[in-house]
């Protein structure tokens, strides 16, 4: 587990393991998600590169009923 120390300007640094694990880039987007108190970043990819990309992922519970429209 990799720890992050918030700056003065509320901005982290992604550890370098971290980052090419994701395959995150300098100038990615990133949506930020709170959800049950657990703050996640997940980075903005066009729909086709993100096929296969979370191989065995549980998908339930993924989304609230709050979530939906």
């Amino acid at each position: 587990m990799e720890t992050v120390r918030v700056s003065k300007k509320y901005q982290v640094v992604i550890p370098e393991k971290l980052r090419e694990e994701a395959g995150i880039h300098a100038g990615d987007r990133m949506v930020a998600i709170l959800k049950n108190g657990i703050l996640q970043y997940v980075p903005v990819r066009p729909l086709r590169e993100t096929k296969g990309m979370i191989r065995g992922l549980d998908t339930r519970n993924l989304r609230d009923e709050t979530d939906r429209v």
